[in-house]
């Protein structure tokens, strides 16, 4: 059975009507990613970044998966599906994707401050300050922030070495290190590149088919096409 590592960006969260930094200019409700997604800004005012994520995690309660999300899932009928997400939202595995890695945490999460294994669902409910996991430690959302290491991407890159294509969906891949995962995968492998903002500068790899369209038209006539070859 052939293998497909799915790369999963912002873009592809957008088109459930979920914000993201990305389509407003590193900014969220007026937030700054400093303000909220730094472990600079949790030191300096924990009550925003947990209202922030707060926040975050009912309106992720009001959005459901789309075309593309639910058309990946269907690429398991038939090939060893991967998705790799820098997303934190639950959208894939909400569309039927089984096999999600999340790069960058999980909003439906949480965990001691330093804690990093010790994980506990939280599912849309808030967290407050003075809340604490089992070692007495101040709970905070299970996201990788900038700045911080991303413990997954190992995993991420012993996946990606040995997979036959490679579809990067809604991301720009200007984010490191997941904008590295191309470098990554063998150099016979396919792989499509599927978003609006695309630009040529991925022409240089071989085996490159760019599709300049949203997710939610353009994925599920991918995952149509490879079902179908």
């Amino acid at each position: 059975m052939k293998k497909i590592v799915v790369l999963t960006g912002a873009g592809i969260s957008a088109e459930s009507g979920l914000k993201t930094f990305r389509d407003s200019d590193g900014l969220w409700n007026n937030y700054s990613i400093y303000e909220v997604a730094t472990p600079e800004a949790w030191k300096v005012n924990p009550q925003l970044v947990l209202d922030f994520y707060n926040q975050r995690r009912k309106e992720l309660e009001t959005v459901k998966p789309n075309a593309a999300h639910k058309a990946l899932a269907k690429l398991e009928s038939q090939f060893d599906v991967t998705v790799i997400t820098q997303n934190v939202d639950n959208l894939h595995e909400r569309g039927g994707s089984k096999n999600v890695l999340h790069l960058h945490g999980q909003l439906t999460q949480v965990r001691g401050e330093f804690s990093p294994n010790e994980i506990i669902e939280l599912g849309a409910n808030a967290i407050y300050l003075g809340e604490r996991n089992s070692k007495g430690e101040q709970l905070r959302p299970n996201i990788v922030w900038f700045g911080e290491d991303v413990p997954m991407f190992e995993n991420a890159v012993e996946i990606c070495q040995s997979t036959d294509i490679l579809l990067i969906i809604g991301t720009s891949l200007n984010v490191y290190p997941a904008a590295g995962l191309l470098e990554i995968v063998p150099l016979d492998c396919q792989v499509f590149l599927v978003d609006p903002r695309a630009e040529e500068i991925y022409t240089s790899r071989k085996c490159l088919t760019i599709i300049k369209k949203k997710a939610g038209t353009a994925v599920p006539a991918l995952v149509e096409n490879l079902l179908e070859s």
